[in-house]
């Protein structure tokens, strides 16, 4: 009797377990998710390429005579004009050099004038007036040199723009050909960027006449330069490594917003035609890889791999690996699994393109 109650209750707890099982499985089938299709339309995506900002002209100013530094007339970032002076070196050994120097000239121009006095009554031989002759060019000459090196005591700036650090200070000595200071003109900036071979030709193929590429700039700060660029000039070569090519964009900079060694990101608008468009929120990555999943006719999950062209918000223009009218999991990814087949609430991809903002993940 205990036996057979046994035996009973043993078949009951199988009959319940193959209920449930058949019950789970069910549900599993019928599990009901939202899907939609790729939208396809023309559309303009935005790239951004990190980016280099340097002056249209950014030199060094070094000291061009030994000595030390008696005065300095601007400070570390001030705006000062061409020809402005910026540093004064101690002139007195300069200055005694000229003052020679003229002297000897006055001496060599006397000795020249009378030997011509000469020369002109037939008193002295050619050969004497010719030696008298030379010396004082050669005494004129030497002043020059004197008086050159007398202004190269003072540094001036060789065009407008912004002083940047000061390397010496009031007293320094310094040496010919030692830095004292940098100066840029910010009037303009050029803005280098690298782009990859491919959107290089992308780009040169819809590039169809000879006008400029314009560009915009996204400074650190996340806001946009409030002037566009034109791309001026593109480097002859690739670089064989980076598979890269450099290109120089001018901006203008009518406030000096722009400073020499800032970063940003240029921001180049590209024309998509017929683009192919699935939300972000319906893909997933592996091994970095981008995956769908792609719903069959017969209502089962399978897992494809795209390739993405391009990335707007919230949404990716798919290259690759998925048709137009096919249908994809838009949400639950992570409840689903390979080949497990499911009911699917079908969505239109516009409405779902127009929500994405309200419920992206």
């Amino acid at each position: 009797m205990v036996k057979k109650s046994l035996m009973y209750i043993h078949l009951c707890l199988i009959f319940l377990f193959v209920a449930c099982q058949s019950e789970k499985k069910e549900k599993e089938e019928t599990a009901s998710f939202n899907v939609t299709s790729p939208l396809v339309k023309d559309t303009l995506v935005n790239k951004d390429y990190v980016a280099q900002i340097r002056s249209i002209n950014h030199i060094e100013l070094r000291a061009q005579e030994k000595g030390y530094i008696q005065s300095i007339y601007v400070d570390e970032g001030q705006f000062v004009q061409k020809g402005q002076l910026l540093f004064k070196i101690m002139p007195n050994l300069y200055e005694s050099d000229v003052n020679r120097a003229k002297a000897e000239a006055k001496y060599a121009q006397i000795e020249y004038q009378n030997t011509k006095n000469l020369s002109d009554k037939d008193i002295v031989a050619p050969q004497e007036m010719a030696m008298a002759r030379a010396k004082y060019e050669k005494a004129q000459a030497e002043l020059s040199s004197m008086n050159t090196h007398l202004r190269f005591t003072e540094i001036r700036a060789p065009f407008s723009g912004i002083v940047g650090k000061l390397h010496v200070r009031k007293g320094s000595l310094v040496d010919e050909g030692e830095l004292v200071t940098e100066l840029s003109d910010n009037s303009k900036m050029w803005v280098y960027f690298n782009v990859p071979e491919a959107e290089y030709l992308d780009q040169m193929d819809t590039k169809k006449d000879s006008n400029p590429m314009h560009v915009r700039l996204r400074m650190a700060n996340g806001k946009e330069f409030s002037q566009d660029g034109i791309v001026q000039t593109i480097e002859s070569d690739f670089n064989n490594e980076t598979g890269n090519i450099a290109y120089r964009a001018t901006f203008p900079n009518p406030k000096g917003l722009l400073r020499y060694g800032q970063t940003g990101n240029i921001v180049i608008t590209s024309p998509y035609a017929n683009a192919m468009m699935i939300p972000q929120k319906a893909t997933f990555e592996e091994l970095e890889k981008k995956y769908v999943y792609v719903i069959t006719k017969e209502g089962k999950v399978k897992a494809r791999e795209i390739k993405v062209a391009a990335e707007l918000p919230h949404i990716y223009v798919v290259a690759s690996g998925l048709g137009k009218d096919e249908r994809i999991l838009l949400d639950g990814l992570r409840m689903v699994q390979e080949n497990q087949k499911i009911a699917s609430r079908y969505q239109k991809p516009e409405k779902v393109m127009s929500n994405l903002d309200l419920y992206a993940e």
